[in-house]
């Protein structure tokens, strides 16, 4: 089936330079194949045509229109369904110039594969028993290098630090230059297109990134800000009771230092100095 653009598009533009067969055109704007030139399938908003889609196929593993789309508008057209190989045999009159060989990439295959899979341990499986979206691996927070263990103030500031979003950075693997990059997770919003430093590949996480992504961090941080408090709270009460216990001792001990006082006699008869030691007492 062809991929189509809903009436929920916002006309960011995101989709059209992703497509590998320029079938993605602004409302309004005619479309090209063969030299000829046909009049828009929308006015409004942006469309795709169905005779230049191929779903990516021999491009792609995904639709990258659907990828890219932040609301989520680009979906499979019901009304256009194909299969695999004619898609495929679209790709090559529309590319003569391309060879396509028998592994071309294809989302048919990669959902085939996808199904015959064992389902992951772990998180990925328990968030697939929850109904939940995995965590993309694009998205996963890098794990952190072993490092010495800070002094007492430095950790309370690093700790302060951890739990302040603005420090927080989202690592994005660029789907062109395949490097990764990092984006301020205070910026990552659903439908903000964002470049690569080192190609300017554009990214636009939709809304199912943003919710993964989102619940990725603040769940992550928010348990360990929890557990952070609860520990710091017990430790503020083993310090009262600690300090409680102390100052019970010292009272128990000035008690028994004035028991003592009273208790020792001086050894033999007092003697009252006479003469010159006498003045000085």
């Amino acid at each position: 089936m062809a991929t189509t653009i809903t009436s929920e598009c916002i006309n960011c533009g995101a989709c059209e330079p992703e497509c590998p067969n320029t079938a993605i055109y602004a409302g309004g704007v005619g479309w090209e194949l063969n030299g000829e030139t046909h009049p828009g399938i929308s006015q409004d908003i942006y469309y795709i045509v169905p005779g230049k889609c191929t779903e990516c196929v021999g491009f792609y593993d995904h639709e990258a229109c659907a990828a890219v789309c932040p609301v989520d508008c680009c979906i499979p057209d019901p009304a256009n369904l194909e299969s695999e190989a004619v898609l495929i045999e679209r790709a090559k009159v529309l590319h003569p110039e391309q060879a396509f060989g028998a592994d071309f990439p294809s989302r048919f295959r990669k959902e085939a594969a996808a199904s015959e899979a064992p389902a992951a341990d772990g998180d990925g499986a328990a968030a697939k028993a929850a109904g939940e979206a995995p965590v993309p691996a694009a998205a996963a927070a890098p794990a952190p290098k072993p490092a010495a263990a800070p002094a007492p103030a430095a950790a309370a500031a690093a700790q302060s630090d951890e739990f302040d979003p603005i420090a927080w950075e989202v690592p994005v693997r660029c789907k062109d230059c395949h490097e990764i990059y990092a984006i301020p997770y205070r910026h990552f919003q659903a439908g903000v297109v964002f470049y690569c430093p080192n190609c300017s590949g554009s990214f636009v996480p939709n809304s199912e990134i943003y919710r993964t992504v989102r619940d990725t961090f603040e769940n992550f941080f928010g348990r360990r800000q929890r557990e952070r408090e609860a520990l710091d709270r017990k430790r503020a009460r083993e310090l009262e009771q600690f300090e409680a216990k102390q100052a019970a001792e010292m009272e128990a001990f000035q008690e028994r230092l004035k028991r003592q006082a009273d208790e020792i006699k001086p050894a033999g008869k007092m003697v009252r100095p006479k003469g010159l030691a006498s003045m000085f007492t």
